[in-house]
Order: structure tokens, then C-alpha cells, then sequence
């Protein structure tokens, strides 16, 4: 699993006006997905879904990566949060770079800790 620099993900998103966005929902979903244990969609299908529903499942979604980040949690023995309903929150105030920043600080932490499964 790739550690990423939270700050030059942000950049990348803005400079390559939002191309970079695309490409790091789909390697959070897989990271998260890998990290979690849960056999979600993948990153190439969560990007169809959120086209095909002109973003309504990029929402749903958002919510989902809290209940995936509540799960590795849950995993690791720390108590539960609420990042479901803040991803939702973030993601309907269009704050959702907000929360993929926050998902890709959870999976720089829990992210050293991975072992093959």
C-alpha cells in the first residue's frame, strides 16, 4: 500500500483541474477496500456508478469509505468514530476533497500496520 503526501494530492487535484481527483477516489476505494477486508466495489466501478448517477453514488459512496474507516478501526482495536456521517457531510457541503484527505490520513496510519492477508 502507497503512503501519499496529503498536501501534493490536494495540489495535483487542482492543478490538473480535478483529473487527479478521479484517480485518487479510485485508489482510495481500493486501498480501503484492501485494508478493511470488505468486498466492495472496485475503484473502476465506484467511478461508473458515480458517472452514470451524475454523483448521487459518489455520496453514498462517501459514506460507505466512513463505515469502511469505522471497520479498520474496529480492526485495530480504537474506538469507533463518526466518519461516516462527517464523509456524508463534507461530500454534500462539496467539501469532498476534505474527505478524501481525511480517508487518505487514516489509510498513512493504518497503512504501515498491513500484513498479506
Amino acid at each position: 500500500m502507497k503512503q501519499r503526501n496529503i498536501v501534493v494530492c490536494i495540489l495535483l487535484c487542482f492543478i490538473t483541474c480535478g483529473i487527479y481527483t478521479i484517480y485518487w477516489m479510485v485508489v482510495l476505494n481500493d486501498d480501503v477496500n484492501y485494508l478493511s477486508r470488505r468486498l466492495g466495489p472496485s475503484g473502476g466501478m465506484v467511478l461508473l456508478f458515480s458517472l452514470i448517477t451524475c454523483g448521487i453514488y459518489g455520496i453514498y459512496w462517501m459514506y460507505q469509505m466512513g463505515v469502511a474507516v469505522e471497520t479498520i478501526h474496529d480492526q485495530n482495536g480504537e474506538p469507533r468514530g463518526s466518519a461516516p456521517v462527517v464523509y456524508l457531510l463534507l461530500s454534500l457541503f462539496g467539501l469532498g476533497i476534505v474527505a478524501y484527505a481525511l480517508i487518505q490520513n487514516e489509510l498513512n496510519k493504518y497503512g504501515n500496520n498491513v500484513q498479506s492477508f
